[in-house]
């Protein structure tokens, strides 16, 4: 795609920099994001404001392993003690974090060091992202294209989130490897495109298993560009060696003691197996690499079919849902959780924000492909790069939490076509056009017109339970709420499942349940309690020798059980009907909680 040209002297020296030292450049723009996101965010930092469940329970499991727990054992003994919780994660994304706290704790202290970690460790992964977008904008568009492939990159808010500032969860991680991934597949160079291939692959199985629809999808992609060229037959060993190799190491060194069992979430022996025999299978075919494209076809389709038998008949249990979840946890939770949902369930505001660059993208690769129809070698990169974006895309459909994927795959699409409009804009004789069409052309492309044009359509006023929800959502999770639940005397809490996470975190109190569903009895037992009759509850209570009772009226959890159970546990004890085996502890009047301790040996009378 051509450059546009630009005026004489130092304006000449500056672009050839811009495209000489595009390594700097590069470090110099993640610097000054990294700065700007520190800065918006230093009132969350200072007030240790881990808002997503999971980034608390990261945060927990770095302490426990720092403080002496075993390196293969993931349960979280302070959900449903003594015996904890099964954690499906692993281990790699707490070295980072435990690193960084380890590093800074004897030079600024424990608390000022785990700050700093849960500051700086979400950003890192934004600096491998910030360089797979440069290099394939550079290897596609242009060199000069990757300033505007991170601008747009940054104008995903889905995306963008992930690498904020105590956004510590494991997710950051993954997208910075898949967009490695999709940088390993226009790699000219094949054998150092396959190995990156193959161990971005691998590093993001070991973190977790969200992403493998797209890496399946590329290493598909692998052995299509091995059926179009047989020079591609280097790319296709390096990307099965590596991914076998890796997929086994990093199965050795951060499997945890309960995912040595054949379950279906996480690197298991069932996904270790499928992929070593995946990677064997397409070093095999690189061996064999017959002259002719109708037998590589051939040993392609008995190899695909080879291997879905093999797990098939190794692991029928997996081809379903992967997390086996019972029927009553997915009918009280599981089904409710709002990134479960398709996309067209959520609010206008929503599907605006998150499915704009997705279509920019697919629009820009649509055009691409267009213009690189006589150019069979570009037209095919430019499929290998939009086909996991189209996926993201569709998946959207299905599930929400696909946004972030779709945003970072739509970034080499979106970019190719703003690039086009800088090109087109630039060209022109009038000033006005230059500007204007430039500045208008990555507004729109961006998605930044789009969501601001959302702010100027007048909104009808929230009603009065919305805002409940949405103060008890700002208030229940903040040091502020949670210091006079913190001076209460330790005991182990029956509290909303979404809290339970927050409330181990940041106070002393032990909790049933948090939302990971390998757990599904104690999800159960906390969303049935408060459904169900005091009886119910009071029995849960007794069975696991539960201390307190804690509620934030309004959080969005609660409305579930408003909504599905009117004369429910929750419902009575917002209201006032408290049955006798409770005591009111006493909390600030401006507090969002209530709170009781249980009194033993109090027998609840019948329709209390």
């Amino acid at each position: 795609m051509p450059a546009y040209r630009v005026g004489k002297g130092h304006r000449v020296n500056e672009v050839e920099r811009l495209e000489r030292q595009w390594r700097l450049v590069v470090l110099l723009l993640w610097l000054v994001a990294s700065v700007l996101f520190v800065v918006t965010q230093w009132a969350q930092i200072r007030g240790f404001a881990l808002s997503d469940t999971d980034d608390n329970m990261r945060i927990m499991q770095v302490r426990a392993w720092l403080a002496g727990q075993g390196w293969y054992d993931l349960r979280q003994y302070r959900l449903n003690p003594p015996y904890g919780a099964d954690i499906h994660w692993s281990r790699l994304v707490d070295v980072p974090l435990a690193g960084i706290k380890l590093a800074l704790a004897p030079l600024i202290g424990g608390l000022a060091a785990e700050k700093a970690a849960v500051t700086v460790a979400p950003m890192l992964p934004m600096a491998i992202a910030f360089a797979a977008v440069t290099v394939i904008a550079r290897r596609l568009i242009s060199p000069r294209a990757y300033p505007l492939a991170i601008a747009i990159l940054l104008c995903g808010a889905s995306a963008r989130s992930m690498w904020m500032p105590l956004r510590i969860d494991h997710h950051g991680w993954q997208l910075a490897f898949l967009l490695t991934a999709v940088m390993a597949l226009t790699d000219s160079r094949r054998a150092r495109g396959g190995a990156i291939l193959g161990l971005a692959t691998s590093l993001s199985v070991v973190i977790g298993l969200e992403m493998m629809p797209y890496l399946a999808l590329a290493g598909g992609i692998v052995v299509l560009m091995w059926l179009r060229d047989a020079g591609e037959a280097r790319r296709l060993a390096t990307y099965g060696g590596t991914v076998a190799g890796g997929t086994a190491l990093g199965y050795l060194l951060f499997a945890s003691y309960a995912n040595r069992a054949p379950v279906c979430d996480a690197l298991s022996p069932v996904w270790l197996s499928a992929l070593s025999l995946a990677g064997a299978i397409a070093v095999a075919l690189a061996l064999l690499t017959p002259r002719r494209w109708e037998a590589r076809l051939a040993l392609a389709l008995a190899a695909g079919a080879l291997l879905a038998a093999a797990f098939a008949w190794a692991w029928p249990n997996c081809l379903g849902r992967l997390e086996h979840v019972s029927a009553e946890e997915d009918a009280l939770w599981l089904s409710n959780v709002r990134e479960a949902r398709p996309i067209y369930r959520h609010g206008w505001q929503t599907v605006v924000a998150v499915c704009t660059l997705p279509v920019a993208g697919l629009v820009g690769y649509l055009v691409l492909l267009w213009r690189s129809r006589s150019d069979r070698a570009k037209l095919f990169l430019w499929a290998a790069v939009g086909a996991p974006a189209l996926l993201a895309a569709l998946l959207l459909l299905w599930q929400s939490r696909a946004g972030p994927a779709a945003q970072v795959l739509a970034v080499p699409g979106a970019t190719g076509l703003a690039w086009l409009i800088v090109v087109w804009t630039m060209a022109s004789g009038w000033m006005a056009v230059r500007v204007l069409g430039t500045v208008a052309g990555f507004l729109i492309v961006s998605g930044i017109a789009e969501q601001q044009a959302i702010g100027w359509i007048p909104q009808p006023p929230r009603k009065p339970v919305m805002k409940a929800i949405d103060r008890a959502n700002g208030l229940c999770p903040t040091l502020w709420a949670m210091r006079p639940i913190a001076l209460v005397p330790k005991g182990y809490v029956l509290t909303h499942v979404d809290l339970g996470p927050r409330l181990i975190t940041v106070t002393h109190h032990d909790a049933v349940a948090g939302p990971y569903h390998r757990n599904g009895q104690d999800i159960v037992d906390v969303m049935k309690s408060f459904r169900g009759a005091p009886e119910f509850a009071h029995a849960v209570v007794e069975r696991r020798h539960v201390d307190y009772v804690l509620i934030c009226p309004g959080l969005s959890e609660s409305t579930v059980y408003a909504a599905n159970a009117k004369n429910g546990f929750y419902m009575q004890l917002v209201h006032g009907q408290v049955p006798p085996w409770l005591q009111r502890v006493p909390l600030p009047k401006d507090s969002p909680f209530m709170m009781w301790r249980v009194v033993r040996g109090s027998v609840p009378k019948p329709g209390s």
